[in-house]
């Protein structure tokens, strides 16, 4: 999430945004192995990602969206649409803790709307 939250801000590519974020500790391999993969997946398929996205948040324009909140619903819904084995449980809790932990007072409440209307259009179970 902080790497698509940099390159939102900041437009580069994936490899320069991920050293950049992942400059600050130590992680493992397999941990950027699996993040490059989330990351090159989500930016591949941006434009399909972001219209689920606007069509399940009716009122809000992606552009007014709050950054966090934008990039968390960006690699959450990455993930929903086959992007890793996660389970969807865990895909939905994950997101809704990274946006309450990095996004402001309502991110929480606003991630789990629109990524439970994402998650009943494309007919997975909870």
């Amino acid at each position: 999430m902080k790497v698509l939250y940099s390159m939102d801000i900041n437009p580069c590519s994936v490899e320069v945004a991920l050293e950049q974020v992942l400059q600050c500790g130590q992680v493992p391999q397999d941990a950027r192995d699996f993040a490059l993969k989330l990351l090159e997946g989500t930016t591949q398929r941006l434009d399909e990602i972001d219209g689920l996205i606007q069509h399940a948040s009716h009122k809000w324009e992606l552009g007014r969206m709050a950054a966090v909140d934008r990039n968390v619903l960006r690699l959450a819904v990455y993930e929903l649409k086959g992007g890793s084995q996660t389970p969807v449980r865990v895909v939905l809790d994950e997101a809704i803790e990274l946006a309450k932990k990095f996004g402001g007072e309502e991110s929480g409440t606003f991630v789990n709307g629109v990524l439970d209307r994402i998650r009943l259009d494309l007919g997975l179970e909870p």
